[in-house]
Order: C-alpha cells, then structure tokens, then sequence
C-alpha cells in the first residue's frame, strides 16, 4: 500500500517537490530498484489475457522473466546501471496488513469465478490481475537471471524500499526506483516513480527529493514520518477521521503524533487501541539494513552468455534468436566509454543551506546525518 494519499498530497501541498523527468535523463546514474515491485507489474500485465499468462512448455509463468530482461536491456542501453533489492523477511507489524492482501486475494478469486461463469471478460479481466502473486520461485528466478545478465543483486534482510533507501543516503546510488510512496518516509534522497513501468512511453517518470518535501511542507523528517504514519502506512491502523490533509494541519499544529493526541477531540477522532504508531516510527528511522560494505559492493559484470542461453532458452523456451541479441545488446551497453567510473556522475554543485527549523536537537538535518545537497538537472549530462 504505501503511504496512503501521499502522492495527492505532495502534488497539492508540495508541487516543486516533484518533477516530471525523461528517461533519458538518468543516464550514466546508478539506480536502486524495488525488485519485488516490478515483477508483481510484470506479472499483471506482460502477456496477459483474461486469466491466460506467458508459460514455457512446462506451464510455468515466464512473464516475470521476459519483463525483468526486456526492461533491464533497455536500462542499460540508456546507460543506467540498475542494482535490482529484494524484500527480506517482513517486520511483524506488517502481519496486519499482508493478511489483508491475502484476504483481497482470496475474494477476488470468488469475482473471479463467478465472472468465468458468466462470461464477462472486463470482470475476468479486473479480478484476475488482483489475484495475482509473485511467489519465491518468482524471485529466485529473477535473482538468477540477473546475476547471469551481469547485474547486481541485494538481498535486503527486511524491506527493499529501506535498502533501496539506505543505498542513497550512502551515495552508492542515485536514486530508488519504486512505486510504494514509504520510500520517502524511509529517508531516501531521491525517489523516482514509473522507471520501471510497462507503459513508460505513456506515463513519464516522476522524481521526488526528499529535501523539497520537508522544505515545501515545513517539516523535519520526524514530523513528515508521523505525517505518513497517520495517513495510513503499512504497519499500523491510522486514526479514523484523519487524512493527509488533517494530518498535515495537526502536525504542523503540534509538533508530533504525541502532541497531537494530547490535544485532539477522542470522541471525534477514534484512536486505535494499543495505537503501534512508536514502533512504526522507529521502523522508518531504523530500518533493518545491510551496511557493511562488503556485502553492498555493486558490480556490473559481463554476461554469461552460456548461462542465459541454458536458463532462456533450454529450461524456459525462450526464443534463442531474440535471446542472443538480448546479449549482444548487454554487451554493446557494457562496452560504451560511457560506463565509467560513478564518481563523475556525482557533480556538486552549490550547496543548499538548511533552514534552522529543519535541524534537529543532535544536529542532523531531516533525520539523517548532514551532507552538502547537490542539484542538477537533466541538461546537466549527456543524452543517450
């Protein structure tokens, strides 16, 4: 789910915040994406029919492939060097909230045949895509189709966006590539929408820096987590009658979620009980992480051609014509002089100053540790 209403929020409250950007425009950038996310779009929309989905001879789903070296060619050939996280282990506030999906899921499915009994398609369309699930076979797939595409994997111990998100605010990307809205609530510097998007010539990406939000919002970061929280996250209920809008009114008003419930009307505002809104919150600040170094190195290496050919085209029956010019394609992107040292890619420029409001009592500004904020635009580099 996200942060609920967040995108209609910022657009309304936050608008220099957010940017429409070009594709192209990432070249030469590193870019963290949530795996999970862009197989569960693959698998809803690549070779989709009514119930029907792309298998290989064995009735295995493939579209989850097709989408993850499609996409991942086309990234490389605008010179964008991807780092695909993949979710660990849920924390267990998300209990709550994945046994509602399984919930939607399993009533979809009863649409679902009720839709195949009578025949309507645009029913048999709509439910069947919502009861679609990326299983760990899914995954482990794609994992393995990009380790032999040449192209790094991380596996987070818990959430991917928190990954994604700590990888930024370590420069060792650019930005994080998602749909779900938490990833500013988790802290990352920058955050792109619909990169990953199977009608990206329709929809542009849009990107957001974590920096404007608070500044167009007047929040520090611990005030936009409890602007999220109480919006509606993924690990605790919100409080019945506040939206974003109210949300936004009483934390500006109060400071905190604590300052709030010390002064709102109870009766009016129903508060959930035993409200987990203090362990949501440290979730956010101090998500579960990988930091070492050595397990976050990020390499770009050749293809394996045998393997790709043997996993696509043996075990998946994937056409060996396209394949071998899907590797030639990786190939070519991985030879441009292009693809040089990331370091070039991070260009200062004038440093922002940081309002005082925004500074916290331990002197880090936004909730995380201070760092000179760079800009720039797209007419900054080069296109593709």
């Amino acid at each position: 789910m996200g942060i609920k209403g967040l995108t209609k929020l910022l657009a309304d409250n936050a608008p220099k915040a957010m940017k429409e950007q070009k594709f192209e425009s990432y070249f030469g950038r590193e870019i963290a994406i949530d795996a999970s996310m862009s197989i569960y779009q693959f698998l809803i929309v690549l070779g989709r029919r009514g119930t029907q989905m792309l298998t290989n001879e064995a009735g295995e789903v493939t579209s989850h492939l097709q989408g993850i070296f499609s996409r991942t060619i086309r990234l490389l050939e605008a010179r964008i060097k991807p780092v695909y996280v993949f979710d660990g282990t849920p924390p267990g506030l998300k209990n709550q909230e994945l046994a509602k999906r399984i919930s939607k899921r399993a009533d979809a499915t009863i649409d679902l045949n009720e839709a195949l009994k009578t025949g309507n398609m645009d029913d048999i369309e709509k439910f069947s895509k919502r009861t679609v699930k990326a299983t760990e076979r899914h995954y482990e797939d794609c994992k393995r189709l990009l380790r032999l595409m040449g192209v790094p994997v991380i596996e987070a111990p818990c959430e991917a966006e928190a990954q994604c998100s700590a990888l930024c605010k370590a420069e060792k990307v650019y930005a994080v590539a998602s749909e779900d809205m938490d990833t500013l609530a988790f802290g990352a510097p920058r955050f792109v929408r619909h990169l990953m998007d199977s009608s990206y010539r329709k929809i542009p990406v849009m990107e957001f820096e974590v920096f404007k939000v608070l500044e167009e919002l007047n929040l520090t970061m611990d005030q936009f987590i409890d602007l999220c929280i109480l919006s509606g996250c993924d690990y605790c209920d919100s409080i019945r009658g506040i939206g974003g809008i109210t949300a936004l009114k009483l934390v500006r008003q109060h400071g905190s979620i604590e300052g709030i419930l010390e002064n709102i009307n109870k009766t009016r505002y129903k508060v959930p009980d035993d409200w987990a809104y203090q362990e949501s919150r440290k979730l956010f600040k101090e998500p579960s992480v990988l930091t070492d170094d050595d397990q976050l190195e990020l390499k770009w290496t050749d293809p394996n051609e045998e393997g790709l050919i043997s996993f696509l085209v043996d075990e998946n029956a994937f056409d060996k014509e396209r394949i071998t010019k899907g590797i030639e394609k990786i190939k070519n992107a991985k030879n441009m002089s292009s693809w040089g040292r990331s370091e070039s890619f991070f260009k200062p420029s004038v440093s922002r100053l940081v309002p005082a409001e925004r500074v916290s009592g331990d002197g880090c500004v936004a909730g995380y540790a201070a760092f000179f904020i760079t800009s720039s635009c797209s007419s900054d580099f080069p296109k593709s």
